[in-house]
């Protein structure tokens, strides 16, 4: 699928596409407790359908049972960290360019949705949603005519069932579809169905690589 002219809806994920990635957050605590880099994806690569995040994403266990599973977790991987510090960070900082490409995304024709993996607890890119139309995330949110969150649906990334409820609430084939996500795990099933799956390295490459699928300059000034 090379023509933009069958591609009707763009499909986001949230942290570390709209936002940056919350890896980065992770390595920064990682830092400052001492721990090896990229240990909190080392965690959650191990058993990564049925561990603590995967279950606190389907909304299966509440935080304070994440916050002592991921902690044995992390003890069993030979390091102390409890799940409660890494929620603290996993906010993740919006990038405005990404914003603007929605409303032009929106301008030119095309229907935006988005599908995030997130928890329901606390307040972020990876956290439930908040009810306050003021809220920053939220103003982000309201610009999407479909979100599927995972802590509500009870499904998450990379399960397809997910790509394929987005894609029933548009009303849409996949093929009619693109796909951004910043995990090469989440890109693979959504291209599997026929989306045309964009991996986000950074706001810039996500953007050149998308304006290249649909035949619009989305890094341009304004």
């Amino acid at each position: 699928m090379t023509s933009a002219s069958v591609v009707e809806a763009v499909i986001f994920d949230f942290g570390g596409v709209i936002t940056s990635s919350p890896f980065e957050a992770f390595n920064r605590l990682e830092a400052e407790r001492g721990l090896p880099r990229d240990f909190v994806r080392r965690i959650n690569a191990t058993n990564p359908d049925s561990n603590a995040w995967a279950q606190f994403e389907r909304s299966e266990i509440d935080a304070a049972t994440f916050d002592r599973l991921f902690a044995e977790e992390a003890r069993a991987l030979g390091h102390e960290l409890d799940g409660a510090s890494v929620l603290a960070v996993l906010a993740g900082a919006v990038r405005p360019a990404m914003v603007g490409a929605l409303d032009r995304l929106a301008g030119a024709g095309f229907r935006l949705g988005c599908i995030t993996n997130n928890v329901p607890a606390g307040h972020g890119a990876g956290m439930a949603r908040s009810a306050d139309a003021h809220d920053t995330l939220e103003q982000i949110f309201a610009r999407f005519e479909h979100v599927i969150e995972s802590s509500k649906a009870g499904v998450r990334k990379p399960d397809p069932r997910i790509y394929l409820m987005m894609c029933e609430a548009l009303g849409l084939a996949p093929a009619q579809c693109v796909y951004l996500d910043d995990l090469g795990i989440n890109c693979k099933p959504a291209a599997a169905l026929g989306m045309h799956a964009i991996k986000v390295t950074s706001g810039e490459q996500a953007l050149a690589d998308l304006g290249a699928v649909l035949g619009l300059d989305l890094l341009a000034p304004g």
